[in-house]
């Protein structure tokens, strides 16, 4: 005699939804046999499992060749949307319903990847998954509540999304620029070497636990990390895990999904940068080293200009200079270019050291024409020289007419910019220290 069915079995789908809560998880979808046919996942489930049984649902062409199988739903609770997301795709990628047939192998769906091999991992997403050395985590459903995952997680363990190739044994990265995302706390900038190796990986390992769903094991390891680090006396390590305790504790009030508002960073990668500058200008060989000029003043007084140096796409400080304008009177850049570039040239040739590969001049054509015009003057066959005008970001080159105009986003303009605008803040820093203590600084 087979026993009573239970009252909350005996419930169609339809009935039992409204049973269930306005809070986010993951609800599955079952037939007659009770092999589950369909997972998704909602920020409100009673909301989102519901409306499959309108009337309206009906007409869902995504839908209605199976809904009608269904003959039971369950649902999982969720901490969070964010927790929801990942375990409706572990879920997904478990048990392989068959109405989610289109996630389980298809390379086209969303994945989060970690790289696993670098000395500061990565994580990005992507359509197109390494086959090794990396960690993937999906397929998901949805490529915009993936994204807004990734920008809600970033928030908490403040891993890097760029494509940069950073080595911990390189020091030239302490003069790295790094990009918005550091300013605003969603970075912890490795580019620029503000966190060690073993720092860095340990928040990934943060990441990972969570993502596995491993919550609960992650606060107990960043519950006993504060107490060892308050025992240690190392208070701004206890207070920044309390910090991160607490966001993961309150994550579902971080972010939305559907709103992934994270801003467009433009980060510069050197070795792509320094690739397309040798294609762009057709360069016999990659570039290595290029020097940047800007010029400073207010109103024609306190006039100075600015020399950095880049070395394989990175800034060389020990090579920078500052001149302060010796032969111009007044509001003259084009003079103060022919200046500045004259004495570069003297200086390098009275240490007997090479010049640049690239020669780059803030501005159009006419302060190109004056820093050839000094190369002239001195008998000295210049490098390659260019200069970069700001309004239109074109590239001007000696002897041809029309500027060359790269796509925004290119990564040799992204170099070329980064040179011009640290030049434009180095000569910006010493006219703003000329004028405030009127003295002289360091010249060439």
């Amino acid at each position: 005699m087979s026993e009573p069915k239970k009252a909350e079995d005996a419930l169609s789908p339809a009935e039992k939804v409204r049973g269930f809560p306005n809070t986010p998880g993951v609800y599955l979808m079952k037939d007659s046999q009770g092999r589950v046919i369909y997972i998704g996942k909602a920020k409100n489930l009673r909301a989102r499992a519901g409306s499959y049984f309108h009337k309206a649902a009906e007409q869902d062409k995504r839908i209605v060749n199976w809904i009608g199988e269904v003959a039971d739903i369950d649902h999982l609770p969720a901490d969070s949307e964010v927790d929801a997301l990942l375990m409706e795709a572990r879920l997904i990628k478990d048990i392989q319903p068959r109405h989610n047939r289109d996630l389980k192998d298809d390379k086209s769906f969303p994945y989060l990847q970690i790289t696993t091999g670098e000395d500061f991992p990565r994580v990005n997403f992507t359509r197109e998954p390494l086959d090794s050395g990396v960690k993937l985590y999906g397929p998901f459903p949805r490529a915009k509540s993936l994204r807004g995952a990734i920008q809600v997680l970033q928030r908490i363990f403040k891993f890097r999304t760029c494509s940069l190739d950073i080595d911990e044994d390189d020091p030239r990265w302490r003069w790295f620029r790094p990009c918005l995302l550091a300013s605003i706390d969603q970075c912890t900038a490795p580019c620029n070497m503000r966190i060690d190796r073993e720092t860095y990986r340990r928040d990934i390992h943060r990441l990972r636990l969570f993502l596995d769903g491993k919550k609960d094991v992650l606060l107990k390891e960043m519950n006993e990390e504060m107490r060892e680090a308050g025992k240690a006396l190392q208070f701004e390590k206890a207070a920044r895990i309390r910090d991160e305790i607490k966001a993961l504790e309150n994550l579902n009030l971080r972010g939305d999904l559907a709103k992934h508002a994270q801003p467009e960073v433009f980060y510069i990668d050197p070795r792509k940068g320094l690739k397309g500058l040798k294609q762009v200008l057709h360069l016999d060989s990659m570039p290595r080293t290029i020097d940047g000029v800007d010029i400073a003043h207010l109103g024609g007084t306190e006039t100075v200009g600015s020399l950095v140096t880049f070395v394989d796409g990175l800034p060389f400080k020990p090579g920078y200079r500052r001149y302060r304008i010796k032969s111009v009177s007044g509001i003259d850049d084009f003079a103060s270019i022919r200046e500045v570039v004259s004495r570069r040239i003297d200086g390098l040739r009275e240490r007997d050291e090479p010049f640049p590969d690239i020669f780059l001049i803030d501005g159009g054509k006419g302060q190109l024409n004056a820093a050839l015009d000094a190369f002239e003057a001195k008998g000295v066959t210049p490098p390659t020289l260019i200069s970069l005008a700001k309004r239109e970001e074109e590239i001007y080159v000696p002897g041809r007419s029309d500027p060359i105009v790269l796509r925004r986003r290119s990564f040799a303009l992204r170099l070329l910019q980064y040179v011009r605008d640290e030049a434009h803040r180095f000569a910006q820093h010493y006219h703003h220290m000329l004028r405030k203590k009127r003295v002289l600084g360091d010249d060439e």
